[in-house]
């Protein structure tokens, strides 16, 4: 028998949510043929079959959060004896790295396959870490800039993991002067017990994501609107933001920056990678758009609607939500004329687009009009970016978005 491990699905990640099985237990499977699909905090991963062979065992059920290298399938391969000759890997049906899917590591003691890698990881050399440290990057990010040592940290997480508390905690910190970890929920009356839901996958490393913002960013927000009266014909608005926001950049390229509190220190990129938020009913996903400074407002638009269709797909690949330089988002199509959007660090700016409007305006020779405006909000992090520069970069998007073409 042969048992296939949670492969290491890369970006730090050290645990998954079993969305769905698509075997059972006796199934008959071939090499690359879809298994499971599981929900990491970046993205929905498919995994297909290393191999081909029946399965005995299914050892995590959907809804289960899995540790990364922990078994969750059995496999009888047969009289495919599991071979640790590289040469014999294409006959065992184990995927190689040219295939782009799982690459695997023959343990000699218990021929257990050792996942390394799947689309978007990398493989890692020599034998299996079983003190491997577990924390998600929002938590060593903050240790590293506590400068606090994970390796001396007492993890209080499920499964081992290292929560945002316990760095606070071993760097003598709390939140609001108490440590979340010994906070204990007051008595519920009965209108209000139950049973309570984990948060998982994106949600939860969304909360994670916005303590740490509220904890450490600085945040500052500018508001302002932008008149579209002179707007003629059919306009594609967010391809026409977009190429504002990357105006605005040129205009004060300080926004599009990622800040290192240590140094302190921060660095200021040419191309805007922009990550763009997309809801999908229970759940917030950041796609990026790479050089979107040099498309042209049809390739954004294309661009735009395959990373919609991949999102709500759950094909994402987790390098497509990752390294973004600047963010947008457009809570407009939904609902809300101005808004806080928060800062997710390292990145030091997120624009926001509220609700389109009719609003009554005075024209320059004193009479007024109904013009069509876009609420716009600009939140950014005020230990990098000035006032002064954060309302030249809002400038610079408004002329942008305020010209006829």
């Amino acid at each position: 028998m042969t048992t296939f491990h949670l492969p290491d699905l890369g970006e730090g990640l050290q645990e998954a949510d079993i969305v769905a099985w698509h075997v059972k237990e006796g199934d008959t499977v071939q090499v690359d043929q879809l298994m499971v699909s599981v929900e990491t905090a970046k993205a929905v991963v498919e995994i297909p079959s290393p191999f081909s062979g029946r399965i005995t065992g299914l050892l995590a059920k959907a809804g289960d959060t899995v540790a990364t290298h922990q078994a969750i399938v059995a496999f009888d391969l047969g009289d495919n004896d599991p071979a640790i000759d590289p040469a014999a890997s294409s006959k065992q049906g184990i995927c190689t790295p040219d295939s782009m899917t799982v690459v695997g590591r023959m343990s000699v003691s218990d021929h257990e396959l050792v996942e390394r890698a799947v689309a978007g990881g990398s493989a890692s050399n020599g034998s299996t870490r079983t003190s491997r440290l577990r924390a998600a990057p929002a938590v060593r990010m903050l240790a590293k800039r506590l400068k606090i040592d994970l390796a001396q940290i007492k993890a209080t997480g499920r499964h081992g993991l290292i929560t945002i508390d316990d760095v606070l905690n071993s760097a003598n910190l709390s939140r609001q002067g108490s440590s979340i970890s010994s906070y204990r929920m007051p008595a519920l009356g009965e209108r209000l017990a139950g049973e309570f839901q984990q948060i998982t996958g994106a949600r939860r490393a969304m909360a994670q994501s916005m303590t740490l913002s509220r904890d450490e960013i600085a945040m500052v927000t500018v508001f302002d609107d932008a008149d579209i009266h002179n707007w003629k014909g059919r306009v594609d608005m967010t391809a026409r933001i977009i190429r504002a926001l990357c105006r605005g950049v040129m205009a004060e390229p300080s926004l599009n920056a990622v800040f290192d509190p240590n140094g302190p220190a921060r660095r200021v990129f040419n191309h805007v990678d922009l990550g763009i938020a997309i809801d999908i009913g229970d759940k917030l996903f950041v796609p990026v758009i790479r050089d979107a400074q040099d498309k042209s407002l049809i390739e954004l638009r294309e661009e735009l609607n395959r990373l919609k269709q991949a999102t709500l797909d759950r094909t994402l690949a987790p390098e497509e939500m990752r390294d973004y330089t600047i963010t947008l988002t457009n809570f407009g199509t939904l609902a809300g004329r101005y808004a806080t959007p928060m800062v997710v660090p390292p990145t030091v700016a997120i624009l926001g687009t509220g609700k389109v409007h009719r609003d009554v305006v005075a024209t320059e020779d004193g009479g007024i009009e109904v013009h069509s405006r876009i609420p716009l909000s600009l939140t950014f992090d005020h230990r990098s970016i000035t006032g002064g520069e954060a309302c030249r970069f809002l400038a610079a998007v408004i002329k942008d978005i305020e010209s006829a073409s």
